[in-house]
């Protein structure tokens, strides 16, 4: 797969297979975020792996799904995410301001996902006070966004966008994501 394939193929997934993704595999992931660009080469980020079965089903209430598709478009028993990698930044390291090189990290990330075959779904409206309680971070770190992981249980389509950009599900349960087309952006 080429980068630009895995640019084009890549959606947000939020229907997981229930395969669990081996450590190393998980390391790799995290290993790509870390190479992405950093301001000033700070490198505040730091990054919790969630693959313990206990803490994933303890995780799952505390992420918030698909506003346009929820509740049907939320992961059902069976579809949930095996794993999360949980994006933080280390404030003695930088207070704030790491929001472009957290969209960067997070974007390496999925990019060497999506040739794995692993979804991923980012997710920001999430219950940050819980994770960081229920992980047990140390009040430095700041929990930027968390991802969702596994294995592909489905294949959304990507489609010209028309007269909304609200992703939808058609009767057969596939998800549509319409994207502005590219005349429509250039200014």
């Amino acid at each position: 797969m080429t980068v630009e394939e895995a640019i084009h193929g890549r959606r947000m997934i939020r229907k997981f297979l229930q395969e669990p993704i081996p450590k190393e595999t998980l390391l790799r992931l995290v290993d790509a975020a870390r190479l992405a660009p950093s301001a000033a080469n700070l490198q505040p980020l730091r990054y919790r792996i969630v693959n313990d079965p206990k803490e994933v089903g303890a995780m799952f209430p505390l992420v918030h799904w698909a506003a346009y598709i929820a509740p049907n478009g939320n992961p059902k028993e069976g579809e949930r995410p095996v794993a999360y990698i949980v994006l933080c930044a280390d404030t003695t390291v930088k207070k704030e301001g790491y929001d472009t090189d957290a969209g960067m990290a997070a974007e390496n990330l999925i990019l060497l996902a999506e040739s794995m075959g692993i979804g991923v779904c980012v997710m920001g409206a999430i219950d940050r006070k819980a994770i960081h309680a229920l992980l047990h971070l140390d009040e430095h770190i700041v929990i930027h966004t968390v991802l969702a992981l596994g294995k592909k249980g489905e294949h959304p389509v990507l489609e010209e966008m028309t007269d909304s950009v609200k992703y939808y599900k058609d009767a057969q349960g596939t998800l549509h994501v319409p994207k502005r087309k590219l005349t429509d952006i250039l200014l």
